[in-house]
């Protein structure tokens, strides 16, 4: 048994050992994968997986599968004659092979961000249906590959809610696509716990006293806040129902920080805020577009032949055209993941220094960027407010102030951010968690108990 953290950002397992949470290493060195993946063309994704499934799932798969698995067939014919591996690559080293060529083969980063979103067509809750399989098989074959057994039960993480707009109907569908994928690849029993209140098990060990614990979980996709009443005396219940307090939660997180850091310190120098001829601004909807990764209606706008034409009657219309034809080769050259991984790792690179500079030279010759912490501050301003206002509805729903504020997630990291966590409730002491462990080390300590 263990606990999956299937993250926006990251994925990783952890099991128990006498009495205290593991995290395997999954990555060479590392605990985590990052939540991409890299195929040399989309249409073999599906065949990868039905090669890679239990015999004891294969005959129902390709059954539901058959058109897709035969045009998949066909793509890798085509890659077998071009001498291209039909491989999947996941993680860092999915990263490494979009970044080598953008133009070519298909990368999807955080598939989690797309799963509860409104009107997906059936064709594509199957297409992240196998690509969120995909990625559950590399993990769950390396688990059990560390652990020399099968691994069949698991809790998976999930956040309060997968996206803000029709919630409930949203939770359903991703909590269905993760379902299945699950059962797909091998799992025997498949349950969920809400990310916080995983985190929230995990630090719930090192307490000595009953206390009320606000849980502040800053994901790559969501922050989620619960109030729990914890303990020694109630970790070895199996029904928790009555110490969980309030749940607040809302889609915005570590992704959203990147994105509105690559709008607000990037696109600039790709022609936004800059003036048309007409003397009125370059319109800011395709710049906000390319960036939007984590919303597929936008993206799909960005890239489309209609929105090229568009790109260039802006380059003829603009006053700094030589800026704006640096946005048509973002669509050209589909360097919108490109764009917010700088992004990404300049927000990174903020935790320990003051300033960074984003090399942008793969876009222009000699191009790059400098941010800073006061930059990204300005620029996510509105995603940490977001984050203080569910904090205070977590309280209000309670009824009851925080003994403490536990605060977990990658996010959570960041010092602007840590400092702005503090001045939302001064007076209550802040606990700084394993900002990558915690949730994960939290599901396993909840296996444990409703699987043993």
């Amino acid at each position: 048994m263990i606990g999956f953290d299937y993250g926006t950002s990251n994925c990783a397992v952890a099991i128990m050992e006498q009495g205290q949470a593991k995290i395997l290493s999954l990555g060479g060195d590392s605990r985590f994968i990052p939540s991409t993946m890299y195929a040399p063309n989309r249409d073999v994704i599906v065949n990868w997986l039905y090669q890679n499934l239990p015999a004891a799932q294969q005959s129902d798969f390709k059954a539901q599968r058959l058109a897709q698995l035969q045009k998949g067939q066909r793509a890798l014919r085509e890659l077998t004659a071009d001498g291209i591996s039909s491989e999947l690559s996941f993680g860092e080293q999915a990263l490494a092979q979009y970044l080598e060529d953008p133009e070519e083969g298909y990368y999807i980063k955080s598939p989690k961000s797309f799963l509860g979103a409104s009107g997906l067509l059936p064709v594509q809750i199957q297409l992240f249906e196998d690509i969120v399989a995909a990625m559950m098989s590399n993990i769950k074959q390396k688990s059990e590959q560390l652990l020399q057994r099968d691994v069949n039960h698991t809790v998976i993480g999930r956040p309060i809610n997968f996206q803000g707009l029709q919630a409930e109907k949203s939770n359903q569908q991703a909590l269905q696509v993760l379902t299945n994928a699950a059962k797909r690849v091998g799992f025997k029993s498949v349950e969920f716990q809400y990310e916080p209140v995983a985190a929230g098990f995990e630090f719930e060990s090192t307490l000595s006293q009953e206390s009320k614990v606000l849980v502040v979980d800053i994901g790559g996709g969501t922050t989620d806040c619960s109030m729990l009443l914890m303990g020694p005396e109630f970790k070895n219940s199996n029904d928790r129902s009555k110490h969980l307090l309030s749940h607040s939660g809302l889609r915005v997180g570590g992704n959203d920080f990147d994105i509105q850091l690559a709008l607000k310190g990037i696109m600039p120098s790709l022609g936004m805020n800059s003036m048309l001829k007409s003397g009125k601004p370059v319109p800011v909807i395709p710049f906000r577009q390319a960036v939007s990764i984590n919303n597929l209606n936008e993206q799909t706008e960005f890239y489309s032949q209609a929105n090229r034409r568009y790109l260039l009657e802006l380059i003829g219309d603009a006053q700094q055209s030589d800026e704006v034809e640096r946005l048509l080769k973002v669509h050209d050259e589909k360097l919108s993941y490109r764009l917010v991984n700088g992004a990404e790792r300049a927000k990174i690179a903020l935790t320990d220094h003051q300033q960074h500079q984003i090399d942008l030279s793969d876009i222009s010759q000699a191009l790059s960027v400098e941010v800073s912490r006061s930059s990204l501050l300005e620029a996510t301003t509105r995603e940490m407010n977001h984050i203080g206002k569910l904090m205070q509805a977590a309280v209000e729903q309670a009824g009851c102030q925080p003994d403490v504020i536990f605060v977990t997630g990658g996010t959570a990291k960041s010092p602007i951010l840590n400092k702005f966590i503090q001045q939302q409730m001064p007076n209550t002491p802040v606990v700084i968690g394993d900002h990558f462990g915690s949730v994960t080390s939290g599901l396993a300590r909840w296996a444990e108990r409703i699987f043993s």
